[in-house]
């Protein structure tokens, strides 16, 4: 499927963008060149000098332009050739494409398409991400494969039991069925598990605390095409939210991943575990960003792995699906729409 455009997408972590330097990224099969300029804001423009293509981001910045690495074309963040070597009259075509950005919840955002249409209102919404009531550690790791693939990965979760047994699967999260809506008119699909009396696995045992038993939800959201959002809640088995739906007594986990596509068969994998429980404990923080790599280095491995499959396999296969694909299939749905609509 191609990528849908006219879209945002999670470009980077407002912390990979400093004021010095540029950080060079593949989106939607472009390639871009981000930097942080003297006022503090991003500039995304395409990571290619109109005078012999080399990357911009092969050249050094001064001040808020990037002087390319090859030839010396310098560019202005609004993409202006704002100076040539050798002569002091810029032709009227030395101008590189810029792309709209948004930086919102920690993370910066781009738009793919036409910069008209982009409406920043669109964004869907992580604030816990950057809220001083939360803690969060993240990373990213390179997907050799489809971002497609990572949708539906995440939207079945039953994989954990036998995927990511000993960190954050148990036999019960495949038992356990699925409840899945769609929001046709908001295009979000959400697709909750809740568990009951269940094994509580060593991801949550050992940062929590909790020991025993526990009650589990797992009630995702799905914004297409970019983000993620896992509600994860955690308590000893029993203990109900108040009846005002305040929970003080559970732990909470927001799980967050942006799928954003590099090119058709290479995806950007951004991770981030946001907590509201053992806040100042830098063991717990150290634990869950290990163990949470470690579960997302077990997804990219069969990812890349199934990536290969599909390449090799012969055209027309059919694929079987049964209930806990009901989400991914949704996803798939959206998406489709999402392609054909731009």
């Amino acid at each position: 499927m191609p990528f849908p455009r006219n879209q945002w997408y999670v470009a980077a972590y407002g912390k990979e963008i400093g004021s010095e330097g540029m950080l060079a990224r593949t989106i939607c099969g472009e390639p871009i060149v981000f930097y942080r300029t003297s006022a503090g804001e991003v500039a995304a423009l395409n990571d290619r000098c109109v005078h012999r293509r080399y990357p911009l981001s092969e050249g050094n910045r001064d001040g808020d332009t990037i002087v390319c690495g090859y030839h010396g074309f310098t560019y202005a963040p609004d993409g202006r050739c704002v100076a040539v070597p050798g002569q002091t009259r810029i032709p009227r075509t030395a101008r590189v494409p810029v792309y709209r950005v948004v930086e919102r919840d920690s993370l910066v955002w781009v738009w793919i398409g036409d910069a008209e249409a982009a409406d920043p209102q669109a964004i869907p919404r992580a604030p816990w991400l950057d809220s001083p009531d939360w803690v969060t550690v993240r990373g990213m790791e390179p997907l050799a494969a489809r971002y497609e693939l990572l949708v539906d990965n995440l939207l079945d979760l039953s994989h954990e039991t036998y995927l990511h047994g000993g960190y954050i699967g148990t036999p019960e999260v495949a038992q356990t069925p699925i409840t899945t809506e769609v929001d046709e008119k908001a295009g979000v699909v959400y697709v909750s598990r809740r568990m009951t009396d269940v094994e509580c696995p060593p991801f949550y045992a050992r940062s929590t605390g909790i020991d025993g038993r526990i009650d589990r939800w797992q009630d995702i959201e799905y914004h297409p095409p970019c983000l993620y959002l896992l509600h994860s809640r955690i308590a000893p088995t029993g203990v109900a939210p108040l009846a005002d739906g305040d929970d003080p007594r559970a732990c909470h986990a927001e799980i967050v991943y942006a799928i954003t596509p590099e090119t058709e068969t290479s995806t950007h994998d951004f991770w981030m575990v946001s907590r509201d429980f053992a806040r100042e404990d830098e063991e717990v923080s150290a634990f869950l960003a290990e163990s949470n790599r470690t579960v997302v280095l077990q997804d990219v491995r069969a990812l890349d792995l199934l990536e290969k499959v599909i390449a090799a396999e012969p055209e027309g296969y059919q694929e079987l699906s049964i209930n806990i694909d009901t989400g991914g299939l949704a996803a798939r749905r959206l998406l489709k729409r999402m392609v054909e609509g731009a």
